[in-house]
């Protein structure tokens, strides 16, 4: 039962008129002779409930002596075969096995370790830890302890023990007081009392620890999560991180799980099969709500594009249903959006923008002249020292590099690095020594010169660059090229496409704050624009996103989402196509979030076979010193995954050295 008073939150319910003897049968003869009927197993099995399942088990083997769940594993397979196999296991023998999975064979699964003894509770735990040693005839605590180390471990053995506090009753005294001791043990302490953390989390009720998070934000001035962040490093970090996200909403945290699950290029079946099994007679109800209130679709169109055949099958009927409604959002979810877009102009007010290249102390633009001409001297380059050297200065102290190398050799140090260094790590080191306004007037030309045109570049330049960068870009461009941008956008794009990029280089964007009149006028109009023809919805659209000011556009987006329900990404992805929609999303999501914009785009050029060296250059060179550590943050929040690990498997030599110097760190 859900924390919803009396009211059952399972998707899977007990079946009307059970028979367990006439489902043994029909199990039976499903999987008697050659071949099997996959789909009479599954309909049948998950519309039973857990309960009814471990029923037709017992009569399976009195009618046929016979094992169903050995006999299931030998018929199915794959994947299937572990969905259909989990639902026959009583819930604490499936955690069970879950965990032993995660722990036996090489490596550990410490995710799974994660989710599941971060969200149970103190009963549930003690059945696992039963269930554990009944099935394997050994104990849980010693396996973990032989398995984990550090903080991870210790952290994991208390909640092992199940003996979190449950009772209602808070103590305001008490609540004041742990909030200000792990405020004291992170924040306020040179290193970190982890042990504080441990206890803390590991033992307080859930609706004291509730409490503390919301004092501990008045008296550090963050939120736990950031101070957890900046705090714990590894998988204690986020062990601690899942723990505070159950104590908040276990419903929020699963339907994360689940989108993380199946974001992205493949699927995380193990985490899929574990949370559908182990929720559907729980909460998968308020799983579903949550997933539709966040991510703005429904967890059964997601299951539905994202698996196949039987398996999707089965996962759908454990779902229990599709909550889409014609794109439009339910009140709650409405309500999160027009939330997430206040979220988003509380954040960059208090976010202060880091880049991860600075000016180097004790700068001497002569001897990293001398230093880079002699690398390059005689037979060989010395790439590392190449490396070392401009990967560590600030752009301006680069351009001062050039100045001495040209006044101390009377050679160009740029025609010099082209001649020695080749391939991707030639096109980064050239892309360093430019001003950040050449380098991009440089992106956009080979985005339009050559064949083909690569709207992607246009749009991810045009559509996150200020005022003053798009005027230094256009002043670049036309002094490189001898020909204004404009034009050369002009010549290669047409329709609204190039109307959206032209408006955007001519740098009119409006820089003050919010207007709330005009924000609701400006609302109006682009929902009426909706209604309307396609030529009435771009232009009115052009005409607001690529003139008014971010912090204007964000409350614009909010009195949208009042005025019609919807989301202005979800709209304009429903009523637009090709460049157009991808320029208009761009912009929306660099208006939300310009660091998660561009976290995204790092990672779909390294998602999936083969590696888009060229964005993965553009940006990390075109953000080192403006936010490339935010970048970061938000690579890491969105992926689980650092970029510095991202980039380290997927490039090599010379020019992952590079990378890596520019990215700063491992987070």
């Amino acid at each position: 039962m859900s924390s919803k008073v009396g009211r059952y939150r399972g998707s899977i319910k007990d079946y009307p008129d059970f028979d367990a003897s006439q489902d043994a049968e029909t199990l039976y003869k499903a999987m008697k002779g050659f071949g099997n009927d996959k789909q009479a197993i599954l309909d049948l099995i998950t519309y039973r409930s857990n309960q009814q399942r471990i029923q037709i088990i017992q009569d399976y083997k009195s009618l046929y002596g016979k094992d169903l769940i050995d006999d299931l594993k030998y018929e199915l397979t794959g994947k299937f075969e572990r969905l259909i196999v989990g639902l026959m296991r009583p819930p604490a023998y499936f955690d069970a096995k879950e965990i032993k999975d995660a722990i036996d064979g090489i490596g550990t699964d410490e995710k799974c370790l994660i989710e599941i003894l971060a969200s149970r509770n103190n009963q549930q735990i003690h059945a696992l830890k039963e269930a554990y040693k009944d099935a394997y005839n050994r104990d849980l605590e010693s396996d973990v302890i032989k398995d984990t180390s550090g903080h991870f471990k210790k952290m994991l053995i208390v909640l092992l023990q199940g003996t979190r506090e449950e009772d209602d009753i808070v103590s305001e005294e008490l609540v004041e007081q742990d909030a200000r001791d792990l405020f004291e043990a992170g924040e306020q302490k040179f290193g970190t009392d982890e042990a504080q953390f441990i206890y803390i989390l590991g033992s307080r009720s859930k609706s004291h620890l509730r409490l503390v998070f919301d004092e501990y934000e008045k008296v550090a001035g963050k939120s736990i999560e950031e101070s957890i962040k900046n705090e714990l490093s590894g998988d204690f970090e986020k062990l601690m991180l899942s723990v505070v996200k159950c104590i908040r909403s276990i419903k929020d945290y699963f339907a994360t799980r689940l989108y993380k699950s199946m974001k992205g290029l493949g699927t995380s079946d193990n985490t899929l099969i574990r949370i559908m099994v182990s929720r559907s007679e729980i909460d998968m109800m308020d799983i579903r709500e949550s997933f539709r209130t966040q991510y703005e679709k429904s967890l059964y169109s997601m299951i539905k594009n994202d698996t196949s055949g039987e398996y999707q099958t089965a996962l759908l009927n454990l779902c229990g249903g599709d909550d889409d409604a014609a794109g439009e959002f339910f009140p709650e979810a409405a309500q999160a959006a027009y939330q997430r877009w206040e979220l988003s102009a509380t954040l960059a007010s208090r976010i202060e923008l880091k880049g991860t290249v600075f000016p180097a102390a004790d700068f001497n633009a002569d001897a990293d002249g001398k230093a880079l001409r002699k690398a390059m001297k005689g037979f060989g380059t010395d790439e590392g020292t190449i490396i070392e050297i401009l990967t560590k200065r600030s752009n301006s102290q680069r351009q001062e590099i050039k100045k001495a190398f040209k006044s101390h050799f009377g050679r160009d140090l740029m025609a010099d690095l082209k001649s020695e260094l080749s391939g991707t790590l030639a096109k980064l080191i050239l892309g360093l020594m430019m001003t950040p306004a050449e380098f991009d007037a440089k992106q956009l030309n080979k985005a339009i010169a050559g064949a083909g045109t690569d709207e992607k570049v246009l749009i991810e330049i045009l559509a996150t660059r200020n005022n003053q960068e798009i005027q230094a870009i256009n002043q670049a461009y036309q002094e490189a090229y001898h020909q204004p941008l404009e034009d050369a956008i002009s010549s290669d794009t047409s329709g609204h496409f190039k109307r959206i990029l032209v408006s955007l280089a001519s740098a009119n964007r409006d820089e003050g704050g919010e207007d709330l009149d005009k924000a609701v006028d400006d609302a109006k109009e682009v929902a009426d624009s909706a209604s309307g023809d396609s030529t009435s919805l771009e232009t009115r659209f052009m005409t607001i996103l690529c003139t008014r000011s971010y912090p204007h556009l964000r409350r614009v987006f909010q009195e949208f989402i009042k005025q019609t329900n919807h989301d202005i990404e979800n709209t304009i992805k429903k009523e637009m196509s090709g460049d157009v929609k991808d320029a208009f999303v761009a912009i929306v999501r660099s208006v939300k979030n310009k660091p998660g914009f561009f976290a995204e785009r790092l990672y779909k050029a390294m998602k999936g076979a083969g590696t888009d060296e060229r964005a993965l250059s553009r940006i990390l060179t075109s953000r080192s010193e403006t936010d490339l550590y935010n970048i970061r943050k938000e690579f890491k929040d969105a992926f689980e995954k650092s970029l510095h690990h991202c980039i380290e498997s997927e490039t090599s030599g010379d020019y992952r050295k590079a990378l890596l110097t520019i990215c700063g760190g491992d987070d």
